[in-house]
């Protein structure tokens, strides 16, 4: 059985989001059966057939969560030629503002200019009057976000996400070699198919290194980051200053990212940007279980289960409800160890001199 190979069948896929059709046990067995994922791209095949702009050719079977800042609908559907299952991205063009259309152009463009087995794929792109659709591949098991909050509230196993990063990081080095910096890692902009493969998505904030055909050591364009978005920034990113940053911002937001895999929570959730930034440049890295830069406000206590990601944008929110969780595991550290190395590993990616990392 290949890694995270539990859907045999389109009907399967689609009902297997759903946690009450699979145990915990059965669900974490199956991401972990084999110890390194598929790198194969989405099917040649499937590519090739799936590029219609008519719209009739998609039949829209639910709305599976919005994004975008709640201007994109994404869509579980199917390709009615071919029978394949995708999903189709809608936003309405004339709620944008400038800023957000540059964004939406931005991540189509560079979806198409990235040819990478760990990068989102858009197959077709097109609009519809002021509506924008977007063709992707279906991801079965939504983001690793998801993941968490359906089947590992309290984090996940060491190999799990051992397998989870080593796909993400092969895809962010593909940037990185591009001279692209990613600045938005984290678990909601990583996404996992069916059969195994793990996809990096959020091209929305991608900023190049490369201007009039020379690469910079540094960039320093500091966008108004959205707040959801902060808690995975590296501190340089954060401060602002005239050392501007560089792609190792990307190595410190996969440290927090393994501490939000790890944890099941997301590092300095809430904080104030201030405060956050005081706490990333203090004292020594954090580790994935320590509890001090985790939430403990009770606003924390009902945590949207994350969809499947926009891949144009934020992360995307399913409509379906919160999943409550129990005080005592806000303000407890989970039961459960890490290898040294596991360890070491994040303590690097979050060193606070980037040249450390």
């Amino acid at each position: 059985m290949s890694l995270l190979d539990c859907f045999c069948t389109s009907r399967t896929q689609v009902e297997s989001l759903r946690p009450e059709k699979q145990s915990e046990t059965s669900t974490h067995q199956n991401l972990v059966d084999e110890p390194t994922l598929s790198l194969l791209p989405p099917s040649t095949r499937a590519s090739e057939v799936i590029c219609s702009t008519n719209v009739s050719h998609y039949e829209l079977q639910v709305e599976i969560g919005r994004g975008f800042d709640n201007l994109t609908s994404v869509h579980l559907a199917r390709h009615t030629p071919t029978g394949t299952l995708v999903t189709v991205k809608i936003t309405n063009l004339e709620n944008c503002t400038e800023e957000r259309l540059k964004a939406l152009q931005k991540a189509v463009i560079l979806s198409h200019f990235f040819r990478h087995p760990n990068i989102t794929t858009y197959w077709t792109v097109f609009t519809v009057g002021s509506w924008l659709w977007v063709i992707s591949p279906f991801m079965a098991y939504g983001s690793a976000s998801q993941l968490l909050r359906t089947y590992f509230p309290e984090g996940m196993s060491e190999t799990l996400i051992r397998n989870i990063l080593f796909g993400a990081v092969r895809g962010l080095n593909y940037l990185h070699q591009n001279g692209c910096i990613h600045r938005s890692i984290k678990a909601s902009h990583i996404l996992i198919s069916g059969d195994g493969l793990v996809t990096l998505s959020g091209l929305s904030h991608l900023h190049s290194l490369v201007k009039h055909g020379q690469k910079h050591r540094a960039v320093y364009d500091f966008p108004q980051f959205s707040t959801s978005v902060q808690p995975w920034l590296s501190p340089e990113l954060l401060r602002q200053d005239l050392h501007g940053y560089n792609v190792k911002s990307d190595i410190y937001s996969v440290g927090i990212t393994a501490c939000e895999l790890a944890s099941g929570q997301v590092p300095f959730q809430d904080m104030h940007r201030t405060q956050m930034l005081l706490q990333k440049l203090k004292g020594p890295p954090y580790s994935p279980l320590d509890i001090s830069i985790f939430p403990q406000s009770e606003s924390r206590m009902k945590i949207s289960r994350s969809g499947v990601d926009s891949g144009i944008g934020e992360s995307v929110h399913v409509s379906s409800g919160t999943h409550t969780v129990n005080s005592d595991r806000l303000q407890t550290p989970p039961s459960k160890t890490f290898s040294p190395a596991f360890l070491s590993l994040v303590q690097l990616c979050l060193q606070q001199d980037p040249e450390k990392r």
